[in-house]
């Protein structure tokens, strides 16, 4: 008998237009600008990590809809105005904005991110927790934090609560492989000083799980180190979940062949995980000589 198909598992990387890619994951004559084409056809999900410094014109996010696959799922975050200048106090205007801008691409948006700074700690909980309150059902929700505290005891239970009643993801950000060993290029000394040392909690709030994890340059270490999480996210489909696993290396050349080498593994576990879909050839086959 062949086993029930499991929920999709959702992979990606930070961003989708490094040309180092074209001609190693994406084929040679991807133009620039047609980047998130090729991309949206070697994974399926993406972070929107330009979101947090600008908000796009309608046309580009028209063009983002019309580049993308149905099952492709973007992460955007919110803007830096509402999460790191106003602390999510009287946001209104900027919240309602952001959605409208994004409200045509939302059957491809997995989750909008509230990525917290440093200084958001447990005394700020009351605002969190009348801002995701606040929150429209119609979108999903997921929130990074940075500040220790949110991680161990009390103050780490009381977030969970807060997001956990309003149906909200708590974003797990796993560094460890990046800080297991000194940098040995300059992209890791640079992921070294300005990425958190936070511990890991993947005990998921809602059925949709997001994971970032931060590799090495590597390619070896950076597999080694996502070993712990195939069990945990294979467990997670078998229950019926739907998670979003990025995978991040400090130089990103990878992190697409990466991302696709993830999910083969999770299906070695999981049967019923459909694969994700072949993309298309590095190079185009040759034209036929014609007689006339």
């Amino acid at each position: 008998m062949s086993s029930p198909p499991a929920p999709p598992l959702h992979v990606g990387v930070p961003m989708w237009a490094q040309r180092a890619w074209v001609g190693r994951f994406f084929p040679e004559d991807t133009p620039v600008g047609g980047e998130l084409a090729a991309y949206a056809r070697f994974v399926n999900a993406v972070e929107g990590n330009t979101t947090f410094y600008a908000s796009p014109a309608p046309a580009t996010v028209a063009k983002w809809l019309a580049a993308t696959p149905a099952g492709f799922e973007f992460v955007f975050k919110l803007p830096r105005e509402i999460t790191h200048g106003r602390r999510l106090r009287d946001v209104g205007v900027p919240l309602s904005s952001f959605l409208d801008l994004f409200d045509p691409l939302s059957s491809h948006i997995g989750a909008l991110a509230i990525q917290l700074p440093g200084s958001f700690g447990p005394n700020d909980l009351g605002s969190l927790s009348t801002f995701v309150g606040s929150l429209p059902t119609s979108w999903r929700w997921c929130v990074e934090v940075r500040h220790p505290a949110f991680f161990t005891g009390g103050a780490a239970d009381a977030l969970d609560r807060v997001l956990a009643r309003n149906g909200i993801e708590r974003v797990t950000f796993d560094t460890r492989t990046m800080f297991a060993a000194p940098p040995t290029s300059a992209a890791e000394r640079a992921a070294w000083d300005k990425k958190p040392r936070v511990p890991v909690r993947p005990e998921p709030l809602t059925d949709r799980p997001v994971v970032r994890y931060l590799g090495r340059d590597d390619e070896v270490s950076t597999v080694a180190g996502w070993e712990p999480w195939l069990p945990i996210v294979a467990e997670w489909l078998l229950e019926g979940r739907s998670p979003t696993f990025f995978v991040h290396t400090p130089d990103d050349l990878a992190s697409p062949g990466l991302a696709r080498r993830f999910h083969a593994a999770v299906a070695a576990l999981v049967p019923g995980l459909a694969a994700l879909a072949e993309p298309p050839p590095i190079t185009a086959a040759p034209s036929q000589p014609t007689l006339f």
